[in-house]
């Protein structure tokens, strides 16, 4: 199987994980950070404030290249609805880490995919719970600093996917882009299309 399209597309992130996830599709894309502010709204709920900060970094982008199609993405951990962002430093990432051990919390992803003509969100959730955790696992893992520039203190895909025990849901999405629910998206959006490649 082999996907095309006739569109440009930018991804509006600065995040490895998802740079990878979206060359999944095999389809051209530029890479352009938004520098939108990552704000967190009152009294909204963990998926409208993922889709809303998706949504600003997909707006900022537009209005320098108008003509493209624009993918964003917002990663946020919650636990005992509490948002758990990027940690400041080391400390805080600790505290995120003692909070999450032997509990279970949900990560979510918000996607806004925006265009001539095309303004749409979606959230997706995953389920993830933790081992229980010694204060010394934690102290470890936070020297490291992997936890600095990740949602919830740790990266699964990393030396922090060590201290899970099991998910419910989309494994990508924990990384930062369901990916698969993404390809659904543009497929039904006719923005990217499937062909088939014969055999030789």
């Amino acid at each position: 199987m082999k996907l095309t399209t006739n569109h440009r597309f930018i991804l509006a992130s600065e995040s490895p994980r998802r740079k990878e996830l979206f060359g999944k599709l095999g389809i051209p894309f530029e890479v352009i950070a938004s520098g939108a502010d990552e704000i967190v709204g009152s009294n909204l709920s963990v998926e409208e404030v993922a889709r809303d900060i998706a949504i600003s970094k997909t707006t900022s982008i537009l209005k320098e290249y108008p003509g493209a199609i624009v993918i964003a993405a917002d990663t946020i951990v919650s636990f005992e609805d509490e948002f758990l962002m990027k940690p400041k430093d080391n400390a805080e990432a600790k505290t995120f880490l003692q909070k999450l051990s032997g509990n279970t919390h949900h990560v979510t992803t918000g996607v806004a995919i925006y265009g001539d003509g095309i303004s749409i969100s979606f959230a997706e959730t995953t389920s993830v719970t933790f081992f229980e955790l010694s204060e010394d696992q934690i102290d470890a893992y936070v020297a490291t600093e992997d936890s600095l520039d990740k949602a919830g203190a740790y990266g699964i895909q990393t030396m922090g996917g060590l201290f899970v025990e099991s998910i419910q849901g989309d494994y990508n999405n924990v990384i930062g882009l369901p990916i698969s629910r993404l390809f659904k998206a543009l497929l039904s959006l006719h923005l990217i299309e499937m062909e088939r490649v014969a055999n030789t």
